[in-house]
């Protein structure tokens, strides 16, 4: 062995996999809708004009070199009063730490809390726990949810897997399924996490909360919940997860934000100064400004997410035409983020070469050859690799593209037998 075991035994995600079939195949000629990348065609949904503006404007101005380490002093500020004025969230500057985007700052949280051998609870599916799990050479606890409760975690669910375990993770609005916890269902979670935590002695690492909000203002028609304003005994315990990638369209930026309590979230800015996954200190500045203009912040999010529940709508309503046709399809209305939740229940199906479909993969591929439409199979997420539902990320495609590709896709399941 020429690498590290943990390198060694890393695996690769089935999402980029599949994204990369798809662009070879488009480089080639090929007409694809593809609804796999949980990103935004720019040029469908660029960033709000104000903060381009701003952003241009501070590479004039030069900032472009090192910011701190924590993040511009200016945009921690920022955070800080949209979290107070946006969900009543009392946070000092001091207790953010700003990033290149989600990613180092997940990384960070699991690094920071858990040591080898620790437990770590999450459900399935969900987006990339089990690799940082693996990364941190945590014991994974995964919990497997159902449809009836739109694929989240319930608290009776959880209950029997928090006993010494050191980190939960949960995320809402949900990546991969849009779908969110109710105030219920999140009310309930908390109590018994800090039922768990007042039950552990003083000598005892804590059961942290890390919660992925970064999707919080991209709702439809729903009200997106915290924990620590549902219960006030959740803060020193909760770990927040946040940032401009997505509720901007703002992906390209790498600007994410991470708070919760002062000796954790001093351990991860220590853990992310060693690796230097700082933000761009220009876009620093400009998400700073623009955080501070929460007139043309709302006015931005709901046009922007007003043509994305459009879209999802459009996706959502042609799913069950489908299935009013007889088509074995269904899928769960929006709630929020980018995605659908969309079931194709044709495994042990025949393909036209007569080769039966074994795997949510097999369909995937199956689809993207024969239909021009490709998703993403909740098997990149966790769950069984017979669990026949699917992610589907609108951000890519226009509304036109969406409503163009159902006669492709109804053409080639029509061809399974």
């Amino acid at each position: 062995m020429n690498v590290s075991q943990l390198a060694e035994n890393l695996i690769g995600s089935e999402i980029i996999k599949i994204g990369n079939q798809v662009n070879e195949m488009k480089a080639q000629g090929a007409d694809i809708a593809n609804l796999t990348i949980g990103d935004l065609n720019s040029d469908l949904y660029p960033i709000p004009d104000y903060l381009k503006a701003r952003i241009a404007l501070a590479y004039q101005n030069n900032f472009t070199n090192y910011p701190p380490a924590s993040g511009l002093k200016s945009l921690r500020e920022a955070i800080s009063k949209d979290l107070a004025n946006r969900y009543a969230l009392a946070y000092s500057e001091d207790d953010i730490l700003v990033a290149g985007g989600s990613r180092p700052l997940i990384y960070a949280a699991f690094k920071t809390v858990v040591d080898p051998e620790d437990t770590v609870v999450y459900p399935v599916p969900s987006w990339n726990n089990n690799h940082y799990s693996y990364l941190s050479q945590a014991k994974k606890v995964e919990i497997q949810t159902s449809e009836q409760n739109f694929f989240l975690p319930t608290a009776q669910e959880l209950k029997p897997h928090l006993k010494g375990a050191t980190l939960l993770a949960l995320c809402s609005p949900l990546n991969p399924t849009g779908t969110m916890f109710s105030k219920a269902q999140l009310e309930a979670i908390c109590d018994l996490v800090v039922e768990e935590n007042e039950s552990r002695s003083p000598d005892q690492k804590p059961l942290y909360l890390l919660y992925d909000q970064i999707y919080a203002l991209l709702t439809f028609e729903k009200t997106h919940f915290n924990p620590v304003s549902l219960n006030a005994k959740m803060q020193p315990y909760t770990i927040f997860i946040d940032g401009s990638s997505k509720s901007f369209a703002a992906t390209g930026l790498r600007v994410g934000w991470g708070f919760g309590p002062t000796e954790v979230i001093s351990k991860m800015k220590a853990l992310l100064g060693h690796v230097g996954a700082w933000a761009p200190k220009p876009e620093q500045q400009a998400v700073g400004e623009f955080l501070n203009e929460r007139e043309k912040v709302d006015q931005y999010i709901s046009h922007y997410k007003g043509r994305l529940n459009e879209s999802l709508k459009a996706l959502h309503q042609g799913i069950q035409d489908l299935k009013e046709k007889g088509f074995h399809t269904d899928s769960i209305e929006p709630m929020g983020a980018l995605y659908l939740t969309v079931k194709f229940d044709y495994l042990g199906k025949k393909m036209p070469n007569g080769m039966p479909l074994e795997t949510t993969s097999d369909l995937v591929y199956y689809l993207i050859e024969h239909a021009g439409v490709a998703f993403v199979p909740f098997s990149a997420f966790g769950t069984d690799t017979k669990m026949p539902w699917f992610r589907a990320s609108v951000g890519g495609l226009s509304l036109e593209q969406i409503q163009g590709l159902f006669p492709r896709l109804e053409a080639a399941l029509s061809k399974l037998t």
